[in-house]
């Protein structure tokens, strides 16, 4: 299947999905809680992703999911809530929301080559669950993911529910965080591609960011969920869970991305160990200099 064909299937998919998740928030059953409302549609929509993922034998159907819903979730609760349209809060939250939606989805969909690929993560989930591979297709790629990024959204919610409150400095502080991680993300990304472009056989990327951690796009990543945060607090100050969801990312990243990615790297590429003995795993920092009493085995 041609590349833009295999998108159209995933368009589809998800304007599917968006309306199944709308046809609930209309039609269904009122649970007087605007969070449960967008959590139960939500997860219908994501059954609906997952229905596409085994129809087609690919779970990478899921991988928009994670930027494309939050910013549809995020309006539907604002305008649910009646918030004010003139809450700065408000827009300078969503501006970085926005902006981070649109960058991912567009990022994802310039590499995706076609239905032939699949996230190789993915088969490695399914691989270990055995004979409850399906099982593991579910609720680890497509549930959990969906529950993590709902938590994330938790502040959002906050802020679309409690518009009105004074703006202040921390909400200063949540948007430059907020930019500068958008800010690192895109740079992580561009410096990636222009290398994979012209990388020979078994080259690691140790050159800009990726000089100062070895995973400097988790690190943006993890910096707009804390910007979320930042954003929940101020509108609603003591609220300390409004950082659930951003513990919740970044555990998964340090506890579950990260160690399948420095495993796969250290398999297929032995540059990678040098690279390991001197750039930071996360938090970027300058590099060490090379030890030669640290060699290669």
């Amino acid at each position: 299947m041609s590349r833009s064909a295999s998108l159209l299937r995933i368009t589809i998919a998800y304007v599917i999905a968006i309306a199944a998740g709308l046809a609930w928030l209309v039609w269904g059953p009122d649970t007087g809680q605007l969070w449960l409302d967008g959590l139960i549609a939500d997860l219908v929509a994501t059954l609906v992703i997952f229905a596409a993922s085994r129809m087609h034998g690919n779970s990478s159907f899921y991988d928009a999911y994670w930027s494309v819903i939050p910013p549809l979730l995020a309006f539907y609760w604002w305008v649910a809530a009646d918030a004010g349209v003139n809450d700065t809060r408000w827009w300078l939250m969503m501006a970085v929301l926005l902006a981070w939606a649109i960058r991912l989805t567009a990022n994802w969909v310039r590499t995706f080559p076609g239905m032939h690929h699949e996230d190789w993560r993915y088969a490695v989930v399914r691989g270990r669950a055995g004979r409850f591979g399906i099982v593991a297709d579910l609720m680890g790629i497509h549930v959990f993911p969906t529950l993590q990024v709902f938590a994330g959204l938790v502040p959002v919610y906050v802020v679309a529910t409690r518009a009105g409150e004074p703006l202040g400095l921390l909400d200063i502080v949540a948007f430059v965080v907020g930019v500068a991680a958008l800010a690192l993300e895109t740079v992580a990304d561009l410096q990636m591609h222009r290398f994979i472009a012209t990388r020979r056989p078994g080259q690691v990327m140790q050159s800009g960011v990726w000089s100062w951690s070895r995973h400097p796009n988790y690190v943006g990543e993890c910096g707009i969920w804390l910007a979320m945060g930042l954003f929940g607090l101020a509108a609603w100050p003591g609220a300390w869970w409004v950082f659930v969801g951003t513990a919740a990312m970044l555990a998964m990243f340090l506890l579950v991305s990260i160690p399948l990615m420095e495993q796969r790297s250290l398999e297929r590429r032995p540059e990678y160990r040098d690279v390991v003995q001197r750039v930071s795993l996360f938090l970027p920092r300058p590099p060490k200099k090379n030890d030669p009493s640290l060699s290669r085995t």
